[in-house]
């Protein structure tokens, strides 16, 4: 379970660069909504104890508990319709004593787990339709139990995720052709029949955002978030109106903003910090997706290498969707940005996920620091 380690060889550049982000994160937070800063500190500090104490806790023998992670994920999510709290037509959160979480939330990290480990067992039997049947029936199941919460857009993220760590462990390309030439058509036929008003697939609120994004003139019910989003993302300019600004003309001031604190605080970081602002957010966001493909490649063995994969992915992907959605380039999903929305259990989530890389890079194969960019990534 614990090593000895050599603390020379610890991350600290990805150690520091995770504090700032979510210390630029809570500043954000108190220029948005005052009420919640205090919170989010307090996240922060449990988040940072947790992600060293994992930081020092051998992966792989985390990795030997794979079919406990994906039993342990399966009855979290079974006991949130049976226990679980709901709010704004969802059910996604549970509350224990107080405290309130959601499972979904470290549904990605145990899923990340789970399909590495069993990718690596069964490395050899990839490219097989077989393994792949049975692997996306395991998946299935976590999948399903999320997206009838209801909650779609994580689910999405998860897909993603999951195909990227497939993707990633040398997957023919073939079989990505041909498994294209099937999703395309589905996919297509699936839009057309959300496009029906009586459609039993998805939830009134799901078809609404994305009938919107389609067709605003029709649907500009569903757009007014993201309108004013992309308003407040524009009046910011080149340096922004400032942090804690009283200017009566700014829309977080005005309440225009909905959910300002999380899921669109990126337009909070637009108004407040214009392009300037934007940029820095994207550049601390794209570093630590770099940090975590760096470790990738160095890592000592074939599963943490598909571990940073796919929590690479899990913080690119996710922020990608946030960012979109802010500017008005997908459908409104409700995802927030990572380390900069409000929410402990999403705080704590990447923080376990970013300690579980800082350990992978602790025992990192040195022969592999002068070749950062070695062929067969791809397993």
């Amino acid at each position: 379970m614990l090593k000895k380690y050599q603390l020379r060889s610890y991350n600290f550049r990805l150690f520091i660069l995770l504090i700032i982000t979510a210390v630029f994160g809570i500043v954000i937070i108190n220029s948005a909504n005052p009420a919640y800063t205090m919170r989010q500190e307090i996240g922060l500090v449990l988040a940072t104890i947790v992600m060293v104490l994992i930081s020092f806790v051998d992966y792989t023998w985390l990795l030997r508990f794979y079919w406990l992670c994906y039993l342990v994920n399966i009855a979290l999510l079974i006991a949130v319709p049976i226990a679980g709290k709901s709010s704004k037509g969802a059910q996604r959160w549970i509350n224990i004593h107080g405290f309130q979480f959601q499972p979904s939330e470290l549904s990605k990290i145990l899923l990340i787990l789970f399909t590495a480990k069993l990718i690596a067992i069964y490395k050899d039997r990839l490219n097989t339709w077989q393994f792949l049947m049975i692997l996306a029936a395991l998946l299935a199941v976590p999948l399903f139990l999320i997206v009838t919460q209801p909650d779609l857009s994580t689910t999405i993220v998860i897909i993603t995720i999951l195909l990227t760590i497939i993707f990633c462990a040398g997957l023919s390309y073939r079989i990505i052709g041909i498994s294209l030439l099937i999703l395309v058509p589905i996919s297509a036929g699936l839009l057309l029949y959300i496009s029906n008003p009586d459609q039993k697939l998805l939830e009134g609120y799901q078809r609404d955002r994305i009938m919107s994004f389609i067709d605003p003139e029709k649907y500009s019910d569903g757009t007014y978030q993201q309108e004013y989003s992309v308003q407040a993302v524009g009046s910011g300019q080149l340096s922004g109106k400032g942090l804690n600004n009283d200017d009566p003309s700014s829309l977080k001031n005005g309440n225009f903003i909905a959910e300002a604190h999380t899921d669109f605080i990126f337009a909070v970081i637009g108004e407040e910090l214009g392009f300037v602002g934007c940029c820095c957010t994207i550049l601390l966001l794209s570093w630590i997706v770099l940090e975590c493909i760096i470790v990738a490649i160095k890592a000592k063995d074939f599963a943490g290498r598909l571990v940073c994969c796919g929590i690479a992915a899990y913080i690119a992907f996710q922020s990608f969707i946030n960012i979109c959605v802010v500017t008005w380039l997908m459908p409104n999903t409700g995802l927030p940005l990572p380390f900069f929305s409000y929410g402990l259990t999403s705080l704590v989530s990447t923080f376990i996920s970013m300690g579980i890389v800082l350990n992978i890079s602790l025992q990192r194969n040195v022969e592999r620091d002068d070749d950062i960019f070695s062929p067969d990534f791809r397993g």
